[in-house]
């Protein structure tokens, strides 16, 4: 039998209008094989056909009847008219993008003007529709997957409200879980970064930043395990900006020095690779434990292979091994310039002036420098250039320097017009840098942008009292010298006439040190009694008064008059404080670097929380 032949819509149209393209796609693109005989058509030879009239349902013709019709069936599958083959058909059109009307990938597909809805679908028969598959192949063309509804207070990863901070402000909330100083040697610390590590990609990253950026060693152990790190994983070391030593304690892991050599976790190989590890180094902070690990290798890589290094701290070294290293680098080129802005020699005993005088030249930016204990020479401290801007200078116990050079240093040298801190601290029992004179003609060239000042160990009398005065309307801290007594003292804290009551300004003083009061020089009885204003509650802010060794024994025999008089006794290490128990003030200030406590004697390079040996030499050690 003769089978008429089915219209061939398998070829592309062309196109309508210039700048936009019209497809048809079938609802089926794959070639289908006919329909089964169960599916389409009934087997016996006298079965109802439900398929090939326009009503559902007629039931009006069967095999039978169908051979007496003119038409050819087939019996495989249903006869479409073209109406019905357009209508299995979903039309669109293809829009160019404007600026790129020859580019097919930027434009956007839409319905054609003569798709009308699957609604208007002629359709007879339940198989015989093709509404879905007009709106699934219409789907693909140009509408959208609907997100699914997500419930409320979660959100997909990467998309918290916390995640989408900026990476400032994310490091700036992790920063505040970060431990400076340990809980104690061997413990686990930063446990709460260690968590965040694993919560989510960006605070993955952030995290990282500040676990890597700044670099606490407590024992030699974290710092193989550190080193380990950053040799498996290159990209860590970038990170690091800080290498702080300042809490070693090589005893807490080794009984003797014979263990600690045997374990080689921390030698000057080691320490030189760590430091090639970490070219964006900016502060390496080291301490007395470490001072024989530091050879020449890792000085010459400090001051002329790291460009970004700004502090660097020796503090406490003084081993052979490190005096050495020190003096046979002078005979090296040394750069012009160097990059280091804040440095610390603080109680470097057997550096040889030599080494100060080469340094010092160097420092055009220098805006930090403590060489307490140093050799430190005339020559070294002239050589300081204009260009620097030192805020913070501790000239404390350099025997080697003369007193005219301080003074006129102070008075006119640029580097130093807005000082901050400013130690010219000695120890009276065996060397005196300033005399009575002297005194007067430094308080008079002072800088009013000071707010802590030793003069602890210099011969004062009472005629200084009326040049401080002023200073102490913007000085926090002060160190009185020798020579003076209670009733002298007194004229800081009230006035000594009715008249000037009237035009008297309150003094800003959070700390006094009359440490240099030996003896009789300190009356306890002058000091309770009525006519002394240092423990009345008027003296305030003062807070915290540094007393000598000698005072603190006769005080503790009357802690309950200080008691009553509010306020208590308070050691660490060799030094006794008397503080005012009302106290609310933490004693935090910007120019500290990070340091709480009052009257310390070392100043830090890295602005941290204190601990470890700098602690030590800051709060604990006598002068």
């Amino acid at each position: 039998m003769a089978v008429p032949r089915r219209p061939d819509h398998s070829a592309e149209q062309g196109l309508k209008v210039p700048g936009a393209f019209e497809y048809k796609a079938m609802a089926r693109d794959a070639p289908v094989r006919p329909d089964t005989p169960d599916r389409v058509s009934r087997s016996s030879f006298s079965s109802i056909r439900e398929n090939d009239s326009d009503l559902a349902q007629s039931f009006t013709t069967s095999k039978v009847t169908s051979l007496t019709n003119d038409e050819a069936v087939e019996d495989h599958s249903p006869q479409g008219t073209p109406s019905q083959e357009k209508a299995s058909m979903v039309e669109t059109q293809f829009y160019r993008p404007l600026t790129r009307p020859d580019s097919k990938l930027l434009g956007y597909i839409a319905p054609a003007d003569s798709f009308t809805g699957w609604k208007q679908i002629n359709v007879k028969g339940k198989l015989a529709s093709k509404s879905f598959g007009d709106l699934q192949a219409l789907n693909f063309s140009w509408t959208s997957t609907p997100k699914r509804p997500r419930k409320k207070g979660t959100y997909p990863p990467g998309e918290a409200p916390f995640e989408k901070l900026p990476i400032e402000l994310l490091s700036a909330i992790i920063n505040l879980l970060v431990l400076d100083v340990p809980p104690n040697g061997i413990s686990r610390r930063n446990v709460d970064l260690m968590s965040l590590l694993l919560t989510s990609k960006t605070l993955h990253m952030a995290t990282l930043n500040t676990l890597y950026s700044r670099i606490t060693i407590p024992h030699s152990r974290i710092f193989q395990k550190f080193l380990s790190h950053i040799s498996n994983h290159d990209s860590l070391g970038t990170i690091v900006r800080r290498l702080d030593f300042c809490h070693l304690n090589p005893h807490q892991l080794f009984s003797t020095a014979a263990e600690r050599s045997q374990a080689r976790n921390l030698t000057s190989e080691t320490l030189l690779q760590c430091l090639n590890l970490t070219p964006y180094l900016q502060e390496f902070l080291a301490q007395e434990y470490i001072d024989e690990d530091i050879d020449i290798n890792i000085l010459r890589k400090l001051f002329f292979d790291l460009p970004r290094l700004r502090a660097l701290d020796f503090c406490g070294c003084s081993s052979t091994e490190f005096k050495n290293a020190f003096t046979t680098m002078l005979a090296d080129e040394w750069p012009a310039e160097l990059s280091i802005t804040r440095l610390s020699l603080h109680k470097c005993l057997t550096l040889p002036y030599q080494v100060l005088e080469t340094i010092m030249p160097r420092l055009k930016h220098l805006t930090l420098l403590d060489v307490a204990g140093t050799r430190i020479t005339d020559k070294a401290l002239a050589s300081i250039p204009l260009t620097a801007r030192i805020t913070h200078l501790n000239l404390a116990k350099c025997t080697l320097l003369s007193t005219r050079m301080v003074i006129d240093f102070i008075a006119q040298h640029p580097a130093v017009k807005e000082l901050v801190y400013l130690s010219l601290a000695t120890d009276a029992r065996s060397h005196q840098l300033l005399d009575v004179g002297d005194v007067t003609e430094l308080i008079s060239v002072l800088p009013e942008t000071l707010k802590s000042l030793s003069l602890k160990g210099s011969k004062m009398n009472k005629s200084h009292m009326a040049q401080l005065l002023p200073l102490t309307k913007h000085l926090e801290e002060l160190a009185l010298g020798r020579g003076l007594e209670l009733k002298d003292i007194n004229a800081l804290f009230v006035p000594e006439d009715e008249e000037e009551q009237m035009t008297w300004e309150p003094h800003t003083l959070k700390y006094l040190d009359l440490s240099d009061m030996w003896g009789s020089e300190l009356e306890l009885p002058f000091l309770f009694s009525n006519n002394c204003a240092l423990l009345k509650p008027f003296s305030e802010p003062l807070d915290v008064i540094e007393v000598a060794d000698e005072v603190s024994k006769r005080l503790t025999k009357s802690a309950n008059t200080v008691t009553r008089a509010g306020w208590r006794i308070s050691e660490c290490g060799a030094r006794t404080w008397v503080v005012r128990t009302s106290n609310a003030d933490s004693g935090r200030r910007g120019w500290k670097m990070g340091a709480e406590g009052w009257g310390m004697r070392k100043i830090p390079v890295a602005r941290a929380e204190v601990g470890g040996m700098y602690g030590s030499f800051m709060f604990a050690r006598k002068l």
